[in-house]
């Protein structure tokens, strides 16, 4: 039997099996409120060994998506306490990914007269829907050191909501292009003062981002992802190999529950990423022309990985650890349904035993 299927610890957090369920933006929040349907949909997921949430932004202007999920007022709270309940009660363990876009979004996604925010007014390029049409992303407003301090609160506030709303800790998006990624990356952080410039400024955002959500909540209940060399949402790394690896030195202290690696081409900066972090590794392997797949669990019986993230198989399989176990059949995913929508191609896909 296959590492896959023993338990793990997760800084306290007991995992059953070491399938995790990755991250992913399904946009079917209206009006920002988690909805029934999105119980229904996590909690027929219950089986993994660890549910990752959707991207919820942590502040209003940290939307970058239509219909994406918030975690800042007591709406959001009570919407998802009703998630984590379904969960909990179908024997799951789930954290929430706290999301800040940052530059990615547009004006008209934010309430009021806010403006995408960022490290510097570097503009992405690309487009965005609105939810009536793509629109150009525009340049955002550069933080000013104030408004950093307050981003941070604003990461500390969201994750104390997350344990108030039921969840069992929370994962830092540090991947991705956003905001997190933007203090990271050379060409979206073009700071002169200590928030930017040198790799230890450039990774001061995040590091203080990991102290106060573990501050607030305890850092076995907090994990990071990054995505060393991403250049998804128009980011530039020119300095990967020595940024992460300081990175990682920076945040060991604090025994975080896990690093999420959302691997690109660089098996050997994964591996020395993996030697140097103290705790757990959950892991998105690179997989070209494809997605995870049960080929993929050979990384845990060579200890590449303590775990491994799964996306679109998770998405299309609600029962993905036992139809791994068995070795199959798998549902096909409705890439026409990954966006918003109801319930096709988001709670109607059939498990073993159903279909």
């Amino acid at each position: 039997m296959s590492t896959a299927f023993e338990p793990l610890d997760l800084a306290g957090t007991k995992l059953p099996n070491r399938i995790v369920m990755s991250p992913m933006t399904r946009s079917r929040a209206y009006d920002t409120v988690p909805t029934p349907a999105m119980a229904e949909y996590y909690a027929q997921r219950a089986s993994a060994g660890l549910i990752i949430s959707e991207g919820i932004q942590p502040v209003p202007v940290g939307q970058g998506y239509t219909h994406t999920p918030g975690l800042h007022d007591d709406a959001h709270v009570e919407g998802w306490r009703v998630v984590t309940d379904a969960v909990h009660a179908a024997g799951g363990r789930i954290f929430a990914q706290v999301m800040h876009a940052g530059r990615i979004g547009h004006p008209s996604l934010l309430p009021g007269d806010l403006h995408p925010v960022a490290p510097s007014p570097v503009r992405p390029s690309g487009a965005v829907f609105t939810g009536t049409e793509m629109l150009e992303m525009v340049t955002p407003v550069e933080l000013t050191p104030a408004q950093i301090e307050e981003t941070v609160e604003g990461f500390a506030a969201a994750a104390r909501n997350a344990i108030d709303a039921g969840f069992d800790g929370i994962e830092l998006h540090g991947a991705n292009g956003y905001l997190l990624h933007q203090f990271l990356a050379d060409n979206t952080n073009l700071r002169d003062d200590e928030w930017g410039g040198s790799v230890e400024n450039r990774i001061r955002f995040v590091v203080e981002v990991v102290r106060a959500t573990s501050e607030a909540i305890g850092a076995h209940r907090v994990g990071l992802r990054i995505s060393p060399g991403n250049s998804y949402n128009d980011i530039a790394e020119q300095t990967h190999h020595e940024l992460y690896p300081a990175l990682v030195d920076a945040i060991n202290p604090f025994g975080l529950a896990y690093l999420h690696i959302a691997e690109q081409d660089e098996r050997a900066l994964t591996l020395r990423l993996r030697e140097q972090f103290s705790g757990t590794l959950i892991l998105n392997p690179y997989t070209p022309g494809g997605v995870t797949d049960a080929d993929s669990l050979a990384l845990l019986d060579d200890g590449t990985a303590d775990a491994l993230s799964f996306g679109v198989l998770f998405l299309a399989n609600p029962d993905l650890p036992a139809r791994l176990a068995n070795g199959g059949p798998f549902n096909a995913p409705d890439t026409s349904t990954f966006f918003g929508g109801a319930e096709k191609g988001y709670t109607d896909y059939p498990t073993l035993t159903t279909a």
